[in-house]
């Protein structure tokens, strides 16, 4: 049997830590494990109960003080869980993520046979949750699109098992990031040969408060999640993998070359006392609503689509010149 650690980076999500923890502690009911509760910012509210299993690690000293937001991103978050726990497969869930115990049984069956030395990490479908005061009510059932059956995958979020070996192998999460880690850790377990797997079932619901909203948005930008699409690509510059990290982001810059040729069709409309040029340019965002809104079937949700994309869009260019001198990858490796 497998050693087992498990992981909970904690990011002001401890409304769900309880209904986390409660399905963990069920679902590995009769087998030996350690795990390690990180928290990345100092608790809004109460922590729930923890059994002899856990280890709670503080928020940062720097964070209590300042009682803002911690400097911790979630792959050092993880990467000081992964440490603290132990085991020879560490599984690391998400705060607001109920692991379904039908799965991790399945897994755990997989990684005690052992008999695939370049397994690397496994995860499955997500199921999205949303809680409101209107009660609890299911979005999207496939949050990753991994699908309904069996199959390799290019990376693993949110809920993922690894085998530390692989993990440590490929120098872990890189702390650096403040998002993207999970797709970037994935490139560097594919250049290694490490193979990472969708079990073809549910493996956890994930739960939160409904989105897509506009107050996400700004959750996104103020707690920096929208700047890692250009840390990642900073990192990546003239190194192999620089070319797929630019295709994942494609949406983002096209968004952002449309804005930019509003400038000149400005210039050249004031230039020439010719409001043309720039009723032209205006054609474009009209039209992509339109059709957004076409295929969603709503002008918000059309609206919130565009936002989003502008929005990660002037993150990627934020995070690709801003340089965060906290991040280093040996602070937690």
């Amino acid at each position: 049997m497998s050693a087992l650690g498990v992981v909970i980076p904690c990011y002001r999500q401890e409304r769900f830590l309880a209904r986390t923890v409660s399905a963990l502690e069920r679902a590995l009911a009769g087998r030996e494990w350690r795990g390690a509760l990180v928290q990345a910012a100092p608790s809004q509210e109460p922590l729930p109960a923890l059994s002899s299993h856990w280890q709670r690690i503080p928020p940062p000293v720097s964070s209590i003080r300042s009682g803002q937001g911690a400097p911790l991103t979630p792959g050092a978050a993880r990467m000081l869980g992964f440490a603290a726990c132990g085991g020879t497969w560490v599984l690391f869930v998400d705060a607001d993520v109920e692991v379904d115990a039908a799965w991790l049984t399945r897994a755990l069956e997989i990684i005690d046979r052992d008999d695939d030395p370049a397994l690397a990490g496994l995860w499955g479908r997500l199921e999205e949750w949303f809680v409101d005061a209107g009660g609890e009510r299911p979005g999207n059932p496939d949050l990753y699109g991994v699908g309904n059956r069996e199959q390799s995958s290019d990376y693993l979020a949110t809920l993922a098992l690894y085998r530390r070996t692989a993990l440590a192998a490929a120098g872990g999460y890189d702390p650096r990031l403040r998002s993207e880690e999970d797709f970037e850790l994935g490139l560097r377990l594919g250049r290694m040969g490490g193979q990472l797997r969708s079990l073809g079932m549910r493996a956890a619901r994930h739960w939160s408060a409904p989105r897509p909203s506009f107050g996400e948005l700004s959750r996104r930008w103020s707690s920096g999640l929208c700047f890692g699409q250009g840390q990642v690509l900073r990192l990546y510059l003239g190194r192999p993998g620089f070319a797929r990290l630019l295709r994942r982001q494609a949406l983002y810059l096209a968004t952002l070359a449309m804005w930019a040729l509003a400038v000149p069709a400005a210039a050249f409309a004031l230039a020439r006392g010719d409001a043309r040029p720039l009723l032209a340019w205006a054609v474009l965002p009209i039209a992509l609503l339109v059709v957004m809104a076409a295929r969603k079937r709503s002008p918000a949700l059309a609206l919130h689509s565009l936002l989003t994309w502008t929005l990660n869009g002037c993150g990627l260019i934020v995070g690709l010149f801003r340089v965060e001198a906290h991040a280093t990858r040996e602070a937690t490796c």
